[in-house]
C-alpha cells in the first residue's frame, strides 16, 4: 500500500501522484474521463487536480468542463469523503482576476460545477501583482471561514508576493497557503529552483508541480526528427531538439532501462524526490498511459541515479 503524504501544514493527506484534469472535457470525453478516475482511485489514488478555466480554449467550451466532469464522477461513485479535490481562480472567462468579489463568485461557482459544498484545496490559479495580497487573503480568508474552502494555495507566483501573502497571513491570523503549484520539471528548472523553492522549505509549504513530463515530452515519445501526433507536439518537441532536452532523454533511458520501466515513471520519480514536492501532477487522456504515472510510487531511485539526472538536467 503507497504511504499518503501531507501537503505542508495542512491535514490533507494526498496519494504522490497528482492527477490532472485539464484533459477532462478537451482530449478526453466524459465515459473516458470516468475510465481514467476510476483506475486512479482503484490503485489509492486520492488527489485530483483542476481549473475552473478547464477547458475554454477549446472552441464551443465556456470554461470549468473539467470541473463538471470530477463533480459527476464523484456524484456517481458516492466517494466525496476520499477524494482530494484541488481546483484554481482567475482564469475562467467569466471570472477573470483576484479581486474579492470574483474570488468568491468563482467559489462559488466551481462548487456548483463540482456539485459539492467544499473544495479542498484552492489555488490562485496565476497570480495579478495590481491586487493587494490584502484584498486575496482576506477573501481566501472569508471562503475557508464560511467553510466552502478547506485550505488555500497558490501557483504561478513570485518570491516576493508568496513572501508578503504569508507575512499578511501570520500577522493578521488569517488562512495561509499550504501548498504551491510551480511550473517544474527536468527540462525546467529554473522557474522554481531557488528563491521559491527555498521559501517554500522555509515556510513548510507543500510543492505540487504542473508539466511534470513537460508537455509530455519526458515520456519518451518525442524525439529529435519525429512527429507525433499530439494536441501539445509543439510544445514537446522543443525540447527533443535541445542539447538540454538530448542530455535528458539519455539519462532516462539508461535508467528506464536499468529499472525496466517507461521514462515517465522515471521522470516523475526524480520529482517527487525534491526537496518540498509532495506530488506531482500528470494527466492521463486514456486508462492506457495511466501506469506509466502511478509507477512513480513504487520506483525509488538510488541516490547516484538522481545525481545523474540531476545533472543532466542542469541548465546550461
Amino acid at each position: 500500500m503507497t504511504s499518503p503524504r501531507t501537503l505542508g501544514s495542512s491535514d490533507l493527506r494526498v496519494f504522490p501522484l497528482a492527477l490532472g484534469g485539464n484533459v477532462f472535457g478537451w482530449t478526453a470525453d466524459e465515459q473516458t474521463s470516468f475510465a481514467v478516475l476510476d483506475a486512479y482511485a482503484a490503485v489509492g489514488g486520492n488527489f485530483v487536480d483542476t481549473a475552473d478555466s478547464y477547458s475554454a480554449w477549446i472552441e464551443g467550451n465556456r470554461g470549468g468542463e473539467s470541473e463538471t466532469i470530477i463533480g459527476r464522477w464523484v456524484k456517481a461513485r458516492g466517494n466525496r469523503d476520499d477524494v482530494v479535490i484541488a481546483t484554481k481562480v482567475s482564469q475562467h472567462p467569466e471570472y477573470r482576476g483576484l479581486s474579492a468579489a470574483n474570488i468568491k463568485a468563482a467559489a462559488d461557482a466551481s462548487l456548483r460545477r463540482l456539485d459539492t459544498d467544499r473544495i479542498d484545496l484552492y489555488y490562485t490559479h496565476f497570480d495579478q501583482p495590481e491586487v493587494p495580497v490584502e484584498e486575496i487573503i482576506g477573501a481566501l480568508d472569508d471562503l475557508v471561514k464560511a467553510g466552502k474552502v478547506r485550505h488555500i494555495a497558490a501557483s504561478n507566483i513570485s518570491p516576493e508576493r508568496l513572501r508578503a501573502s504569508l507575512d499578511h497571513s501570520d500577522r493578521e491570523g488569517l488562512a495561509r497557503y499550504v501548498a504551491l503549484q510551480p511550473h517544474y520539471n527536468l527540462v525546467s528548472r529554473d522557474t522554481y529552483e531557488g528563491p521559491l523553492q527555498d521559501l517554500a522549505a522555509r515556510e513548510n509549504l507543500a510543492a505540487v508541480p504542473y508539466f511534470s513530463l513537460a508537455a509530455g515530452f519526458l515520456t519518451g515519445k518525442y524525439r529529435p526528427g519525429t512527429t507525433v501526433d499530439s494536441a501539445r507536439a509543439g510544445t514537446a518537441q522543443k525540447y527533443a531538439d535541445s542539447e538540454n532536452g538530448r542530455r535528458v532523454l539519455a539519462a532516462l533511458d539508461d535508467i528506464a532501462a536499468a529499472h525496466e520501466v517507461p521514462l515517465a515513471t522515471v521522470a516523475l520519480a526524480w520529482l517527487a524526490a525534491q526537496p518540498t514536492v509532495a506530488a506531482p501532477i500528470a494527466s492521463a487522456r486514456t486508462v492506457e498511459q495511466l501506469p506509466a504515472l502511478l509507477g512513480l510510487a513504487d520506483l525509488k531511485l538510488s541516490d547516484e541515479e538522481l545525481a545523474a539526472l540531476t545533472t543532466a538536467s542542469a541548465p546550461a
